[in-house]
């Protein structure tokens, strides 16, 4: 088996459901034309307004989704996680990006021809269900936020995208530190607040010692009073 087979298997397995759904032909076809490639930190996938032409999955490492606002500030939609797809909301729907994705830190994709995916759609149930599926947790979680960081104060916004962090991302080994390491300026674009107000928050939340600061590190050392206000908001 040459390395490429060998690359293409482990990739494949990532893949998991989504090429289990796929006919023998479709998995063939799509062994043909998966493309995967490293991304270095903050190197942009697609931008607003591009013309949508690819199904990517993130195969190792974490992929932000953003969009800028009116005031020219970016607003962080969503975090992509390992493993997990992105980039075919937009065909589907037959429009431009409105959104930009760009790599957290570096990362590996498996790439395919989005008109092979939506041809699959076509044909087989399998994988239009799988999209749908995908679609529309997508969209709960997204109403969810978008009430959540519209109705509740800063304190509230910022609990509840460390907890957030924490539940999608997961802790380090010492079970406190968030295992992403964000800037002020992500953390706010996440909270849907100023870089200065979460700063701000932020160093509130330290003096209360409800987290511990050591740079770009959060350490999240009084849980139950990090979820007490995000509950209150």
């Amino acid at each position: 088996m040459s390395k490429r087979q060998i690359e293409l298997e482990k990739v494949l397995g990532y893949m998991g459901e989504l090429f289990d759904a796929l006919s023998v032909s479709e998995q063939e076809e799509l062994k043909k034309n998966i493309h995967v490639r490293s991304f270095k930190k903050n190197e942009v996938f697609y931008g607003e307004g591009d013309m949508p032409d690819t199904l990517y999955c993130l195969l190792q490492g974490k992929v932000k989704i953003s969009k800028q606002g009116a005031s020219g500030r970016q607003q962080i939609m969503r975090v992509a996680n390992a493993v997990e797809y992105f980039g075919y909301r937009a065909a589907l729907a037959g429009e431009p990006f409105v959104t930009e994705a760009a790599a957290f830190e570096p990362s590996i994709v498996a790439m395919m021809p989005l008109h092979l995916i939506k041809k699959y759609m076509e044909e087989n149930a399998k994988v239009g269900l799988f999209f749908v599926r995908r679609l529309a947790m997508a969209l709960g979680q997204a109403d969810a936020r978008t009430v959540n960081l519209t109705q509740k104060h800063m304190n509230g916004r910022l609990a509840e995208s460390l907890i957030f962090l924490r539940d999608n991302y997961g802790l380090e080994e010492d079970g406190c530190t968030l295992s992403l390491y964000l800037s002020r300026e992500d953390l706010a674009n996440l909270s849907n607040m100023t870089t200065s107000n979460a700063i701000r928050t932020l160093s509130a939340f330290a003096k209360e010692r409800i987290v511990a600061i050591d740079g770009k590190k959060i350490k999240l050392i009084n849980i139950p009073a990090l979820e007490e206000i995000n509950r209150i908001g």
